[in-house]
């Protein structure tokens, strides 16, 4: 009975794998079940026992990417005191952290529009956790104007779209884009 448990996991971890590299290379909207099926080198029929639906596999997926591609720890932005200190620390963290997996990432962004409802509201509240790790208490962003304007421009910094235009196709280093995106959120902090 565990040698069966023990094939069926593995299996199943074969599927997985099998769709993050299709999901990370070609991209979701290219990545079929059939496609899936033949890059783990098992049956359609087998992969549906597995999985009863594309967003079952895609939750799979980027579960098993994420544990293996852990990304910056939010919470420790938190730590430093001043809003340029958080500032600093997040976006150097997180542009390190896209510089590292951008090439994995872009398919998924890219392709945004064929993944489920769940992720895309997964990636506006961990935005939102990630704002609120960099804003949440700053005393400096109180009045309701200046704390959106604040917080508008945290998000924009922190977007993978922002780090790849000024990474990839404006070809600025990493340090650069950074120090770019932490200058934009501090100007914004002054326009009100």
């Amino acid at each position: 009975m565990s040698r069966r448990a023990s094939q069926v996991d593995e299996t199943r971890l074969r599927i997985t794998e099998a769709a993050v590299r299709l999901h990370t290379t070609v991209g979701p909207s290219e990545t079929s079940f059939a496609a899936v099926a033949q890059a783990a080198g098992v049956t359609r029929l087998t992969l549906y026992r597995h999985f009863a639906d594309r967003d079952e596999l895609f939750a799979a997926c980027m579960g098993h990417w994420r544990a293996q591609h852990p990304a910056p720890d939010v919470d420790a932005w938190r730590g430093p005191r001043s809003i340029e200190g958080r500032v600093r620390r997040a976006i150097g963290e997180l542009y390190a952290w896209y510089t590292e997996h951008g090439a994995d990432l872009y398919p998924l962004y890219r392709d945004a529009a064929f993944t489920p409802a769940t992720t895309h509201d997964a990636r506006r509240r961990n935005l939102e956790r990630m704002t609120d790790a960099i804003v949440g208490d700053f005393r400096g962003a109180r009045a309701g104007g200046a704390r959106t304007t604040l917080r508008a421009a945290v998000n924009h910094a922190l977007g993978f779209w922002t780090w790849r235009s000024l990474v990839v196709e404006e070809g600025c280093t990493e340090q650069e884009a950074a120090e770019l995106a932490v200058r934009f959120v501090l100007s914004a902090r002054r326009l009100r």
